[in-house]
């Protein structure tokens, strides 16, 4: 069964896991859903840091499953957004454990995250305009913004895939480790986290985090525009066919 888990590691440290290994942990509606849940639970709790990684070895996260429905119409623009905090002032600190590949819209989700280590087998990259989908996650906004705008470009339109050394010197990771180090250290960084004042840690984590959500609530009108005009254009259809039987589509 495919799902999102949440475990209680340590006091005041949360685990959330996205688990569908079979799928590389390509996140299913329903899986959206529970993590937009699951925020909202934690924000409310006295979780004071929050931990996320992947199940098994292979993935972190690809991002959506697009095996299924892909109709985004205004409700699952805000079901996508909410999930991956797109345009959210979140006040509790994240720490992503990157365990494996990291792709599409796991890296929207890593980019709502505070710090983050990757083992050195992990892939990054947002293949989206590769099969004619926009990345509607918050790539287009929040990455220009973690790693320059030369980094962001030649991800958001070549993509092309770099490995975990790679995005550690670009700043989309703090660092590469082991996989038997990846958990103990993300855990441990919790803990710190959660040592600290958790009035002033949240106060900083608003102020960052609403910062960012300010600016791309400034642009949610044109990300569902141009999203629609992505996907009722002629290239989306082959994009789709071209992913779904694993060749390279012919635009």
């Amino acid at each position: 069964m495919t799902e999102i888990h949440l475990s209680r590691p340590a006091r005041h440290v949360a685990l959330i896991t996205i688990d569908n290994p079979p799928k590389m942990n390509a996140m299913t509606r329903p899986m959206l859903a529970e993590l937009g849940r699951l925020w909202d639970e934690l924000e409310r709790d006295d979780s004071r840091c929050i931990v996320v990684t992947g199940a098994g070895e292979r993935a972190s996260s690809v991002g959506a499953d697009v095996s299924g429905d892909l109709s985004a119409g205004p409700e699952m623009a805000r079901m996508v957004s909410h999930a991956l905090l797109k345009t959210d002032a979140y006040r509790k600190p994240i720490v992503a454990a990157v365990n494996g590949d990291c792709i599409g819209g796991g890296v929207e989700l890593l980019l709502a995250t505070d710090t983050r280590a990757a083992v050195p087998k992990a892939r990054f990259g947002l293949t989206e305009v590769k099969w004619s989908i926009y990345p509607f996650g918050g790539a287009a906004i929040k990455l220009v913004q973690q790693i320059g705008h030369v980094h962001a470009m030649d991800l958001l339109l070549t993509a092309r895939l770099i490995d975990a050394v790679q995005a550690a010197t670009l700043g989309l990771v703090n660092r590469v480790l082991p996989p038997e180090q990846l958990m103990d250290w993300a855990l441990e960084t919790a803990a710190m986290i959660a040592g600290n004042s958790p009035s002033a840690v949240q106060a900083v984590k608003r102020q960052v985090s609403g910062t960012i959500a300010d600016h791309a609530l400034t642009r949610e009108a044109l990300e569902q525009e141009l999203g629609d005009a992505v996907r009722t254009s002629p290239d989306f259809a082959e994009g789709i066919a071209a992913f779904r039987e694993k060749r390279q589509p012919r635009y």
